[in-house]
């Protein structure tokens, strides 16, 4: 690894709002305290959940640097990270954090995994947010059984692919919806049975799941529009059903009553990642799980787009427009 550099470049905010509060500047980079890496990133992941922290939907301290994911290699250790994990100089990884739109990262080593042979960088980090968000949505938020009917909202988004190969390879049966014609056929080669377009005057996503179901309804809704779909979402779901909303991308989901879902004895779920790997054996445990799902299943890893650190907005606008298919991803 080359010496590590004094100052580095990196996205920061010192402000809420839109994409003019993102500021390409120098900074100092990070000393990695006794239990961290200092990671060298070589590409970084955007997810939704960073313009939540730009735009103040989820407030932070500022100045911030934005970002959760990356991957890279280590360039230092702190003095007291555990030998029992087996990371040295050089080492390829990727890792979930924060501070990850820069050159440079410190990171706690509980949260960074080793890269596997036979996956690349660009491919681990593209996968590993929005891949873990997909695993334990199915595996913790609901347990989807063979043969469930599934509805998955945006299913060639980020997460929705994910949840598409994922529910394919469990035999699930899976109704997606997408906002163009143009995304059908990609849905259905990540795995949707069925496949609505899901815009005004075309494509009707409860007849749609009523018919596939005898009217029973789906068993599992994986909702990540949030406020314009939630109460449609309720309205698909199966008796003792589940409606996870994951995410906000139409707006944060409005108040309701909770007496809403003695109709069906239907529960609501609003789960976060870093809640079901708050562990370092649950952190492995999916980590592992979702790289073996890649090299066994063969998963595809759909990037959108690779763009230089410095064009930043240009990434935020294109996920905040919900026309992108995949990972967007940042190059330092």
């Amino acid at each position: 690894m080359a010496p590590v550099p004094r100052m580095m470049k990196a996205i920061e905010i010192q402000t809420t709002g839109g994409t003019e509060v993102l500021q390409y500047k120098d900074i100092p980079v990070p000393t990695p305290k006794d239990n961290e890496l200092l990671i060298a990133n070589e590409f970084i992941g955007v997810n939704y959940i960073d313009t939540y922290f730009r735009t103040g939907l989820y407030p932070n301290p500022k100045p911030m640097v934005l970002g959760r994911e990356a991957s890279g290699k280590i360039a230092a250790l702190g003095s007291q990270v555990p030998k029992s994990l087996g990371f040295a100089n050089g080492d390829r990884v990727v890792y979930m954090g924060v501070s990850a739109y820069a050159e440079y990262t410190a990171c706690p080593a509980e949260k960074i995994m080793k890269i596997p042979e036979g996956i690349s960088s660009s491919d681990a980090c593209a996968a590993f947010l929005q891949g873990l968000t997909a695993l334990t949505l199915v595996e913790e938020t609901h347990k989807v059984q063979s043969d469930d009917w599934v509805l998955v909202l945006a299913a060639t988004g980020g997460v929705g692919g994910w949840l598409c190969q994922l529910l394919r390879a469990k035999g699930a049966k899976t109704i997606g919806t997408v906002g163009s014609e143009g995304k059908v056929d990609i849905a259905k080669e990540q795995g949707a049975d069925v496949v609505i377009v899901d815009r005004p005057g075309q494509g009707d996503v409860l007849k749609t799941v009523n018919e596939c179901t005898n009217g029973q309804g789906v068993a599992a809704v994986f909702d990540g529009v949030g406020k314009d779909t939630f109460e449609r979402s309720l309205e698909c779901v199966a008796r003792k059903g589940t409606v996870a909303s994951f995410g906000n991308a139409s707006g944060a989901v409005e108040p309701f009553l909770i007496s809403k879902l003695s109709a069906k004895n239907a529960k609501v779920a609003r789960p976060t990642l870093f809640n079901y790997l708050f562990t370092r054996e649950e952190f492995e445990h999916y980590s592992d799980k979702l790289f073996k799902y890649m090299i066994d299943e063969k998963f595809s890893v759909r990037i959108h787009d690779t763009y230089p650190l410095k064009d930043v907005a240009r990434a935020h606008t294109d996920i905040e427009s919900r026309k992108t298919m995949g990972k967007l991803l940042l190059r330092p």
